[in-house]
């Protein structure tokens, strides 16, 4: 095996372990592309400040604009009480019977408008305690219940959602985030049909077991809890802090003072926000941008684009802008802060949005090597199908990154072009290549490294050894399965 690759395999790896130990990627990115870099021969300095640094800062320039306003939407929806009561509303609509069921809903529309699902957590968490412990539903479900409902089918599937995932293969093709709504909502409904049986069936099997509220101490058995023994209470509580993160307890006791300070609000102005960022992108989109005149684009001044290229773009950050002012204005009298929580919303988007470019960055190094060439040029020779050979190289990307916007992004720009014309050429849809390539994000992103899912332990105050493999079937398994069943239709029915 070259030496080159021997140093992109080896950096790889080394990515996972120290970003999974809470090691912040900003430091790890650059660092770790300097072994491939180094076995392969190349200058380390011209690397970072001339390959690194610009990769970094075009996404950064590219997608700011989304993170920023998503940040701040999420957090007034937060601080004015939208949120929560949106999930409280859910909650009563459903009934505690159906415990999980109402959680995953609750997550699931308050992400799909466009809610940050670190806000969503923090917001659902609380509510998913008080009522699993009331239904008699184990504890350690929790967080895989939030997972399906925040990162999964509103994340990727369904044709609309406002996720950053759903918006980066826009430039690359074309398209919007309504792209194949018939492949979409297929693999949406499978991904909450299948998470919300299997956590059904798995609640039922611990209920049955004897299991209650409180998740028991397991001892070995990596994530996935072998070797469980029962403790006393006492034994479980010690024992429970020892495996979860530092932060754990912290976060969870703030996540219930967090919530119970919000202020009451009615169900109408809450949910307003939400149908204006689903309704309002949907018309630009369609309706509103289609008919502008839009040749100035055409100018070198502004990139030299049509407005196809930048529409997908566009009519999210509109949205979410006028949805961010909808928030104050339907609780006027609710809302303290308003600058205060703009400021947060603000500070908060910048940590999410150089994380990323900083994994964009990493890939885009790796990308540069000489050995590089060698798995671009078979990625494409895995399938004649190239819905095939995008999944598989989204998928691979995203779970060695732990993000699925970081390793789709590393992904289309390398390969974007060549499975567009790939596309193009067997007469596929680039709507359909669109969505396939948004889904393929969500699978193997959720590793144990993945960010999303070390906050959402931290949060619930629990381990990867209690909640893990609940996390891995709803979050990777089920929407793989999702992605190839609407692989297989796309290739036979196309986009619809």
């Amino acid at each position: 095996m070259p030496l080159g690759l021997i140093g992109i395999i080896l950096s790889l790896g080394l990515l996972m372990y120290p970003a999974y130990r809470g090691i912040n990627v900003l430091i790890l990115a650059p660092l770790l592309a300097l072994p491939a870099t180094l076995m392969a021969g190349g200058p380390m300095l011209a690397t970072y400040t001339r390959v690194f640094m610009p990769a970094r800062g075009k996404y950064a320039m590219t997608y700011f604009p989304l993170f920023l306003p998503g940040a701040i939407f999420g957090k007034v929806m937060d601080v004015s009480g939208s949120a929560k009561a949106i999930a409280d509303f859910i909650v009563d609509k459903i009934g505690a019977q159906r415990a999980i069921l109402a959680i995953v809903l609750a997550c699931g529309i308050l992400t799909y408008g466009g809610v940050s699902l670190f806000v969503v957590a923090f917001a659902v968490f609380p509510i998913a305690a008080a009522l699993f412990k009331e239904s008699g539903i184990p504890k350690r479900l929790i967080p895989a219940t939030i997972a399906l409902g925040s990162f999964t089918f509103t994340m990727t599937a369904l044709p609309g959602t406002p996720a950053i995932q759903n918006a980066i293969p826009s430039p690359y093709f074309g398209t919007n985030a309504f792209a194949a709504p018939g492949p979409g909502l297929i693999a949406g409904l499978i991904m909450f049909g299948g998470g919300v049986a299997y956590l059904n069936r798995r609640s039922s099997t611990l209920v049955a077991a004897g299991e209650v509220y409180e998740p028991p101490v397991m001892k070995g058995g990596g994530f996935f809890g072998r070797g469980k023994k029962p403790r006393t209470t006492e034994a479980k509580d010690l024992e429970a802090k020892d495996e979860a993160p530092v932060a754990a307890t912290i976060e969870s006791s703030a996540a219930d003072e967090h919530v119970m300070e919000r202020p009451t609000v009615p169900w109408a102005p809450a949910f307003l926000p939400i149908v204006v960022v689903i309704a309002l992108n949907y018309a630009l989109v369609n309706w509103i941008f289609p008919s502008m005149d839009f040749d100035y684009l055409k100018q070198d001044a502004y990139g030299s684009v049509g407005i196809d290229d930048v529409a997908g773009i566009w009519g999210i950050i509109v949205a979410l802008v006028a949805s961010i002012a909808i928030v104050p204005a339907a609780n006027w009298t609710r809302i303290g802060d308003v600058k205060g929580a703009v400021n947060e919303g603000t500070m908060g988007s910048l940590l999410p949005i150089f994380n990323t470019a900083s994994e964009v960055g990493y890939g885009a190094v790796i990308a540069s090597l000489a050995a590089f060439t060698t798995i671009k040029d078979a990625v494409p020779g895995v399938s004649g199908n190239p819905l095939v050979s995008l999944a598989l190289s989204v998928n691979v990307l995203a779970g060695i990154t732990g993000s699925a916007s970081g390793g789709m992004s590393i992904a289309l720009e390398a390969l974007g072009t060549q499975f567009k014309e790939m596309a193009m050429s067997r007469g596929i849809s680039l709507e359909l290549v669109h969505r396939v390539t948004a889904i393929s994000s969500g699978g193997f992103d959720a590793l144990p490294h993945n960010g999303a899912v070390i906050t959402l332990l931290a949060i619930c105050g629990l381990s990867h050894r209690q909640s893990y493999k609940d996390i891995a079937v709803v979050a990777i398994l089920v929407p793989v399965l999702s992605l190839v069943a609407i692989i297989v239709l796309g290739s036979i029915f196309g986009s619809f």
